[in-house]
């Protein structure tokens, strides 16, 4: 498990994040197409607890980690993502045109905070391709599709809505649940659907909560909201009963970094995401929580790289997770040591399932 961090890391961590990340896609790609090469990696990465399985939404989740949204955005990678343990998987973000995204270089780590910089400006394959190629994707674990706006600043109004929605009905074909990404702040004009009438019109438009049948929505929502503008957007989305939130996504501001500020105010622009977001992220968690009375799902994200920081998150009102910083640093591992290190915190505690476990964790949280 450790050849990752001492052989792989090292040399991946070379080159520039963009060329790491597209070789390491380009690898996996190949990887997956050798079955011994795939049964080789379920060996050394798979382990199952009975404990950790669940049913959320009438799915059934073999564990609560998941990869997040911005690592596999194309779709392509998901029979890997399985096979090394990932309980679910969310695709995206895609957006209804397909997209170069924002020049490059457009990805930077910060290994002193364990955490990367992005401004990728939604790069993907375009919905109808992406949607095409998951409907031949041959995995059982759930999947979670991720939906943005087209990075377009002449895609505005009436557009717009019009763009999410293209998004959103070829999605309902393929997806176990829908997350709208309302949050990004990676496109060029700034702007995102947190605005709250925005929200309430794009839900609107989707008539999000109108159909009993189809998958469900999640909202993702970003690190950096205060408590009142959290409150405003929970209480539009919750008068539409949407299924859960996503919470968080990356962050714009750069507070408590250990990395030198000048190579900070170098990499400029773009979304903070790993450990530097970990404590925000959590709180956001529990206010949510909070908010909801605990009745909605919340997917946990933003700078889990052990069980603990994983705990940490339930103990906040997570009822899933997932990791994308933490498997750039880490390596693959990471998905069956956290699963190892909640199922033995399961077992130690006297509980015979992660519920118990979550169940308890709640009752402390004030109402």
């Amino acid at each position: 498990m450790n050849c990752y961090k001492h052989l792989i890391r090292p040399l991946l961590f070379k080159m520039e994040a963009d060329k790491a990340h597209d070789l390491t896609v380009k690898a996996i790609s190949n990887l997956i197409k050798l079955p011994w090469a795939a049964d080789i990696t379920g060996a050394l990465y798979r382990s199952d607890h009975s404990q950790l399985h669940q049913k959320i939404w009438g799915l059934n989740f073999d564990n609560p980690v998941g990869l997040a949204a911005g690592f596999d955005k194309n779709g392509t990678l998901l029979p890997f993502m399985e096979k090394i343990g990932f309980g679910f998987i969310e695709v995206g973000s895609i957006t209804a045109d397909a997209n170069s995204g924002n020049p490059l270089p457009r990805s930077f780590r910060l290994p002193d905070d364990k955490s990367l910089i992005n401004r990728l400006g939604l790069n993907n394959d375009g919905a109808k391709t992406i949607i095409k190629r998951l409907k031949k994707s041959p995995i059982s674990i759930p999947m979670g599709v991720n939906i943005a706006k087209t990075h377009d600043p002449n895609i505005m109004g009436q557009k717009a809505l019009d763009d999410y929605k293209f998004s959103y009905d070829l999605a309902l074909k393929v997806a176990d649940y829908i997350t709208l990404n309302v949050s990004c702040p990676n496109t060029t004009e700034g702007k995102t659907f947190e605005d709250v009438e925005a929200l309430n019109q794009l839900l609107g438009h989707l008539e999000i909560g109108k159909d009993a049948s189809s998958p469900p929505v999640l909202i993702k929502l970003s690190v950096d909201l205060t408590p009142v503008h959290l409150h405003e957007i929970l209480d539009v989305c919750e008068s539409f009963a949407v299924n859960g939130y996503v919470a968080t996504n990356t962050s714009s501001k750069r507070i408590g970094l250990k990395t030198a500020p000048d190579t900070v105010e170098r990499i400029g622009a773009g979304g903070l995401s790993g450990a530097a977001i970990k404590d925000q992220s959590t709180k956001i968690i529990e206010q949510i929580y909070q908010h909801t009375k605990g009745e909605k799902t919340i997917i946990g994200v933003g700078g889990i790289f052990t069980a603990e920081d994983a705990l940490d998150k339930i103990r906040a009102g997570a009822d899933l997770l997932q990791i994308y910083t933490g498997m750039i640093y880490e390596g693959p591992g990471i998905v069956k040591s956290i699963n190892e290190g909640i199922a033995e915190y399961v077992r130690e505690n006297g509980f015979d399932h992660i519920y118990q476990l979550r169940k308890k964790f709640k009752e402390k949280v004030p109402g």
